[in-house]
C-alpha cells in the first residue's frame, strides 16, 4: 500500500499546483482534485506535500465544485435561516468548521452538523441558527482554504470512471501506513475521529480497495491528457 500511495504523489507531482487566487476558467469541466495542506508532507521520505483530500463533481460541475470550496462567488455569503450557508454546499468547508468549532468548544456545533440544504430541515430547525455567527465561521474557513489549501486535478470526463477511480484513490492515500498528519495539523482538533486518524478532510471511502493496474494506467493516462490540455486551453 505505501508503494501504491507513493506512485500516486509522484505521478501527480508532474502537473502544475493551482492556489487562491485562482481563474476558474482555466479549470476543465470534470475532473478529479486532490488538495494539499501547507505544513502536511508526505511520509515516503523528504519533504513533499501529501494529499489531504480527494474529491470530484456532478457532469459538466467541476469548476462550481472548486468555486463552492474556495467560495469564489460572493452571492454564496448571502443567506438566511431560508437558506443554506455554503458549508452545506461543501463537506470539506464543513469539515474546516467542524474543527474551529470543536476547538472553541463551541455547543453550535450540533446546529452547524445540521444539512440545511433540505426544506424539511430548514423548516425544523432553522430557528435555532445563529446566522451572524455562522457568516464570521464562513469567513475564518474561507481564510484558511485560500491561505493553506492548493490543489491538483486531472481530466476525467467519464462520470461513471471518474466515480471509480475517486473510491480507489481515497483507499490508496487512506490506507498508506506512512502517510500521517502532522502534531500540528488543523484536523488534530477534528469532532470526527475517521478524520484525525486518517488524516484526510473526510470520511467517505477510506476502506476502499486501492487502486487496481487497470486504474493505476487510467490514471498514468489522464495525467498525459491533462498535461496536453493545460498546454492547449491556458
Amino acid at each position: 500500500m505505501p508503494e501504491l500511495c507513493k506512485w500516486l504523489h509522484e505521478q501527480l507531482g508532474q502537473l502544475p499546483i493551482v492556489g487562491f487566487p485562482l481563474k476558474l476558467e482555466q479549470l476543465p469541466f470534470n475532473g478529479i482534485y486532490f488538495f494539499y495542506e501547507a505544513g502536511e508532507t508526505w511520509g515516503h521520505g523528504g519533504g513533499k506535500s501529501r494529499i489531504v483530500r480527494i474529491g470530484t463533481s456532478r457532469d459538466g460541475n467541476f469548476r462550481n465544485r472548486i468555486a463552492e470550496h474556495y467560495l469564489l462567488k460572493e452571492s454564496s455569503m448571502d443567506f438566511d435561516i431560508s437558506k443554506p450557508a455554503p458549508h452545506d454546499r461543501s463537506i470539506f468547508r464543513k469539515n474546516i468548521g467542524r474543527v474551529l468549532l470543536n476547538r472553541a468548544r463551541d455547543d453550535y456545533l450540533g446546529i452547524w452538523n445540521i444539512d440545511f440544504t433540505t426544506k424539511k430541515k430548514r423548516e425544523q430547525y432553522g430557528y435555532l441558527r445563529d446566522i451572524q455567527k455562522e457568516a464570521n465561521i464562513e469567513s475564518n474557513v474561507t481564510k484558511l482554504l485560500r491561505q493553506n489549501f492548493c490543489f491538483r486535478f486531472i481530466i476525467v470526463d467519464s462520470k461513471e470512471e471518474r466515480l471509480e477511480l475517486e473510491k480507489a484513490l481515497i483507499g490508496t492515500v487512506a490506507q498508506c501506513t506512512l502517510c500521517k498528519p502532522s502534531g500540528n495539523w488543523l484536523g488534530n482538533d477534528s469532532p470526527d475521529e475517521k478524520v484525525k486518524e486518517k488524516g484526510l478532510w473526510q470520511k467517505q471511502q477510506l476502506e476502499h480497495r486501492p487502486l487496481s493496474d487497470s486504474e493505476m494506467r487510467t490514471i498514468f493516462g489522464a495525467i498525459r491528457r491533462t498535461q496536453q490540455w493545460i498546454k492547449s486551453d491556458c
